[in-house]
């Protein structure tokens, strides 16, 4: 018997049923169990996003799952130099960190405070100099109610 008649006789005789259920991923926009009311208006600041991945990619690096920045600039496709300036956020004052982290959300317009806008600041070793510098900042950007440096 050839090869195309045992094939011809096989799919003759043998039939299969399948059946399964497809469900896609939700990639974007809210899970189905949110309610629209119960979500505040704007958005969490971009600067507060990146002190949060510079928090987490420390974590990362202490754990052994990345060697180093060069890891890190690989894994999220962009130069070193940016990876860099995102690390650089953890040589700021814990309070500043911590205020970074709590901004209020941003309900219209650019955010007040950008990543670039603390640059100067982390190339600061002193934290009392990088807590005036950061007064600074939010008085030029933010309501001066969100000073964390209490003038003594």
């Amino acid at each position: 018997m050839r090869e195309n008649d045992l094939v011809k006789q096989i799919s003759e005789t043998c039939k299969f049923e399948v059946e399964f259920t497809y469900q896609p991923k939700r990639r974007y926009g809210r899970k189905k169990n949110q309610n629209p009311s119960d979500m505040k208006p704007g958005s969490v600041p971009r600067v507060t996003r990146l002190m949060a991945l510079a928090i987490k990619f420390d974590g990362m690096i202490q754990r052994g799952e990345v060697h180093d920045f060069a890891d890190l600039a690989r894994l999220g496709y962009v130069t070193r130099a940016r990876i860099t300036q995102i690390m650089n956020l953890l040589t700021l004052a814990p309070d500043i960190q911590e205020a970074i982290l709590s901004l209020p959300l941003t309900t219209s317009g650019r955010d007040p405070i950008r990543e670039h806008n603390l640059r100067p600041i982390t190339a600061i070793p002193s934290w009392n100099r990088q807590r005036k510098m950061w007064d600074i900042v939010l008085g030029a950007h933010v309501k001066p109610a969100l000073s964390i440096h209490a003038e003594s």
